[in-house]
């Protein structure tokens, strides 16, 4: 079965979660789209919109984020290709929170109607598609965990395998060694932190032989370790499926 080449990005995402027959997933290559291109910081969501269309992911970052009345911000996730990243907006029908390109990005944007249509004729992507939420809030749960119960130096370290690890499973990049999409402004609103705190929580990960950087560019290099210190275990991303297949993921 041949594949149209702006969907296979999310037909693959699906398919780490449940086997999908050659009809399902011709039905979700052929969902119709439009492509997009955004630049950094333009909004893909905004809070209290009412969403026509899920997004797509096909090249570059995201960031979902919510603002207190004070006015400081709250990133809850980091998306990259292959990530539906509004999947749910097909159901509450009105946004929550705040969706955001964190770098230039291009998106296919699939309109609701036609994600409640495969749901209904095809089963089985709507299971897929209910894990790929579910895998989704399973992160949600991990990052509160982080900024509320780690220290500075574990969550810093947890974000960063994280980030790692799922740069391997989308086919984007080597484990150790990547490059991080984020200023340190962006990381301390994901850690809840100051930006003078990562600075210096960034340089502590390096003198102790952590990890290496060269401006945005980082390299692990001890994996195994800097998961101890940030308490990370990657059960929460579900991605045992990968082992099943014989696949080689950090634990």
């Amino acid at each position: 079965m041949s594949k149209l080449p702006f969907l296979t990005a999310m037909l693959d995402k699906l398919l780490l979660w449940l086997p999908l027959a050659p009809v399902d997933q011709a039905a979700v290559l052929a969902l119709p789209h439009s492509l997009r291109s955004l630049r950094a910081h333009e909004f893909i969501v905004r809070e209290d919109d009412k969403p026509t269309h899920s997004c797509l992911l096909l090249s570059g970052y995201s960031f979902r984020h919510k603002v207190a009345g004070n006015g400081g911000r709250q990133i809850f996730s980091i998306h990259m290709k292959g990530d539906v990243v509004d999947l749910h907006n097909s159901i509450l029908r009105r946004a929550d929170h705040n969706v955001q390109a964190l770098t230039p990005i291009t998106v296919a944007l699939i309109p609701v109607e036609a994600i409640r249509e495969i749901v209904r004729c095809h089963p089985q992507v709507g299971q897929a598609m209910w894990y790929e939420t579910l895998v989704d809030a399973a992160i949600f749960r991990e990052w509160t965990l982080n900024v509320g119960r780690r220290d500075a130096r574990a969550r810093t370290a947890h974000l960063l395998c994280e980030f790692a690890l799922r740069l391997k499973v989308a086919g984007l990049g080597e484990q150790t060694d990547f490059e991080l999409p984020m200023t340190q402004e962006q990381l301390a609103d994901a850690l809840a932190l100051t930006s003078v705190h990562i600075n210096r929580t960034l340089k502590t990960l390096a003198a102790d032989g952590l990890i290496e950087r060269k401006k945005r560019s980082v390299r692990i290099a001890d994996f195994d370790r800097l998961a101890r210190v940030g308490d990370f275990d990657s059960g929460y991303l579900h991605l045992d499926r990968l082992s099943q297949r014989g696949e080689d993921v950090a634990a």
